[in-house]
């Protein structure tokens, strides 16, 4: 009876076992039928069990997942079931598995990582910005993502090596042009890379150099009032003329044209084409392509688009426009200027809420998935001010700004976003081949912009 007992328990335990078995066969093969994908990701972020990655084509995600044990700024290759979606903040996904992607270069002839070659508007040269960015420390390349308004205190330009100045009225008034050539020259001639030298020379209401009559006899029209002059052949005129005073300083980026659409009601709508959608997209093509001809860069703004909105100096803005209206309209004269070659796009502080209702869209890493992957543009991004109104009180919003996909970040208090940018560093935050990959894309750009060249000081 005792002996029945166990070869009872013994056939019981076998069925069990057999049972199991039979169970997690069939649950293997049902997940071997779920569709998988792969993709090449570098580690921005990890908190807790949510992870935010970056692409090859710098598309920002971020997706919950437990099971990825490596430290940001390594590169991944991602195994994961369901869709990517670039406009969800948080991605509906399954990560199944990873492996560190230990491919380091594009091809056997090149020496840029991989992670750096976007193939974009400036990989000419890329190898000479590579080689460059190879000598550099991390201060100076911290320094190289930095557009700061300009002060005289060449001691701070020594330490922090910024990427250029942004220059206002103030600087320029009642100087005369020696002066103001003087005083470009000053800066750059105490740099260790060549500065951006950055105004608003937008004409109309906004113009911070040709008010001074010592530079120009009068200050430059309205993009609407030179229009009405002569139609488009004034608009290119206008960029010629306007690029080659710039020039003359020392001057060698104009963050404009405005492209925005409005209503005349609205606080940007003085600043605009003010003639729609159609003609809009056209200004920004004739100015852009113009420009190509001379030494200025331009900046089309505000991406993606300024709308009726509140004006962002003072306060929060809120964009409720649709989606569909944003993207028939105010998107087009964005995408006919990076049809022309545009090098530089400003982002807007307003929160556009058909997009990413939590973050303005200057730290919106949907927005910057827009720009880069439904516009395919490869240029630089860059933040209006940091220390605006509208995110002025946003905590950690230097960081984020890097985080979320900008290039470059035009900054007042220049010595507080170095520190926050590094205190990220040091708390691993941010990691040191981002930094790497944004200020590889300033270098290329000033090769670009023929302020470096291969034997450069």
């Amino acid at each position: 009876m005792k002996k029945k007992t166990i070869i009872g328990i013994i056939s019981l335990f076998v069925l069990s076992l057999i049972l199991l078995l039979a169970y997690k066969s069939k649950d293997l093969n049902v997940n071997k039928n779920i569709p998988t994908n792969n993709i090449e990701v570098t580690i921005l972020k990890k908190e807790h069990n949510l992870i935010t990655v970056q692409d090859k084509d710098n598309i920002v995600y971020t997706f919950k997942s437990d099971i990825i044990d490596t430290d940001i700024g390594n590169n991944i290759i991602l195994t994961y079931s369901g869709i990517l979606d670039k406009n969800k903040e948080i991605q509906d996904i399954s990560v199944i598995e990873y492996k560190e992607n230990d491919i380091t270069t594009t091809s056997v002839e090149s020496t840029i990582p991989i992670e750096l070659n976007d193939e974009g508007i400036f990989s000419k040269y890329y190898e000479q910005a590579y080689e460059l960015l190879k000598t550099l420390t991390i201060d100076e390349k911290i320094g190289q993502l930095l557009l700061v308004r300009y002060d005289d205190n060449i001691d701070n330009l020594k330490k922090y090596q910024f990427s250029g100045y942004v220059f206002f009225e103030k600087d320029f008034k009642n100087k005369t042009k020696e002066q103001v050539i003087n005083m470009i020259k000053k800066v750059q001639d105490n740099s260790k890379i060549p500065l951006l030298v950055a105004v608003d020379e937008e004409g109309g209401i906004v113009n911070r150099v040709s008010t001074n009559t010592n530079l120009r006899s009068s200050p430059f029209l309205s993009s609407s009032e030179l229009y009405e002059l002569g139609g488009f052949n004034k608009i290119k005129e206008d960029t010629i003329e306007k690029s080659q005073l710039l020039y003359s300083l020392g001057i060698n980026l104009n963050l404009a044209p405005v492209v925005d659409i409005a209503n005349e009601d609205a606080y940007i709508y003085n600043r605009t084409f003010k003639k729609g959608t159609d003609l809009t997209t056209k200004y920004a093509t004739t100015v852009i392509e113009t420009s190509k001809n001379t030494k200025v860069s331009y900046t089309l703004k505000h991406f993606p688009g300024y709308g009726n909105n509140l004006d962002t100096h003072n306060s929060k803005s809120i964009d409720e426009r649709t989606l569909e209206s944003i993207t028939n309209n105010d998107l087009l004269p964005f995408k006919s200027g990076i049809k022309a070659g545009a090098e530089a796009i400003l982002i807007s502080h307003n929160t556009v809420n058909a997009i990413d209702e939590v973050n303005p869209a200057s730290l919106s890493p949907s927005i910057h998935n827009m720009l880069r992957n439904n516009m395919e543009y490869t240029g630089v991004i860059m933040t209006d001010d940091l220390y605006m109104g509208a995110v002025k009180d946003i905590q950690e919003k230097v960081k984020k700004a890097i985080l979320s996909g900008n290039d470059l970040l035009i900054v007042t208090d220049y010595e507080s976003a170095f520190n926050e940018i590094k205190e990220g560093l040091n708390n691993k935050d941010i990691s040191e081949s981002l930094i790497d990959k944004l200020a590889f894309r300033i270098l290329s750009w000033k090769f670009y912009k023929g302020l470096l060249y291969v034997n450069q000081k």
